[in-house]
């Protein structure tokens, strides 16, 4: 992987701001939104890389990666806690699987 292929932290720390603010914002508006689902071939989705299945994940091309990491034990994801697709505030207005996996994981307080 070469460094052209990973988000520095100011880029990582303005997708993280932007997507709370939209996702303050979009509760604000509903509650339960209906969203589509996120496709991995999404611009955003690509660049981070995200997955549906964090099983498929290459450690060697994303070694940030560690087997047990998933979108269900992630800080960003917003859902209700065993939907298999849920809201997530690096997405605004689509879903994530709850077994996926992108490159901005960061563990959940209080999940293993």
């Amino acid at each position: 992987m070469n460094g052209h292929d990973q988000l520095t932290r100011r880029q990582l720390l303005g997708i993280t701001v932007t997507a709370a603010v939209g996702a303050a914002a979009g509760a604000a508006v509903a509650a339960e939104p209906a969203f589509p689902k996120l496709d991995e071939k999404d611009p955003m989705a690509v660049a981070l890389h995200y997955v549906h299945d964090a099983k498929l994940v290459d450690p060697k091309k994303n070694p940030t990666y560690k087997a047990g990491h998933h979108c269900a034990n992630c800080l960003h994801l917003t859902g209700k806690a065993g939907d298999a697709w849920q809201p997530c505030n690096l997405f605004p207005k689509k879903l994530v699987a709850a077994t996926g996996w992108c490159s901005a994981w960061v563990q959940k307080p209080g999940t293993a």
